[in-house]
């Protein structure tokens, strides 16, 4: 796997996070040792702070396969929340907690079943709750 891109969260994300991490079982949740990791490395901002152009919970980007040219629209939400739409992922899923806190032009690779790897781009933010919060003060 190619060195990891750098990160940048909101403090708001990281306590409730954090919370979640030590609520929840590792028996229930196998990637949490992944969203561990993801938000020992991260920069930590307050949200006012946060670029525009930045994953951040409960944001929408677009993303592209960088192999298969496919492109496609993920949410990123905490467990409870992967029910109420189609195009959710929970930051508690492997590639979920790997979104978290990239910018628009970053790349994540990931395994896949079979061995194979899937590289994304970040295409675009296309909602941040941060940024609307920004836009309607």
């Amino acid at each position: 796997m190619s060195q990891q891109p750098q990160i940048v969260i909101t403090s708001p994300d990281l306590d409730r996070l954090e919370r979640l991490l030590d609520s929840v079982s590792p028996l229930h949740a196998p990637g949490l040792d992944a969203l561990r990791r993801e938000l020992d490395r991260a920069e930590v901002v307050e949200s006012h702070e946060i670029p525009p152009n930045v994953i951040t919970m409960n944001s929408t980007a677009r993303f592209v396969d960088e192999v298969s040219g496919r492109e496609f629209e993920l949410t990123l939400v905490y467990p409870d929340d992967t029910h109420l739409t189609h195009g959710t992922v929970s930051v508690l899923a492997p590639v979920g907690s790997a979104l978290l806190g990239l910018s628009v032009g970053q790349s994540i690779e990931w395994p896949l079943p079979g061995g194979r790897t899937m590289t994304l781009r970040v295409l675009e933010v296309t909602y941040q709750p941060e940024a609307t919060r920004k836009q309607q003060t």
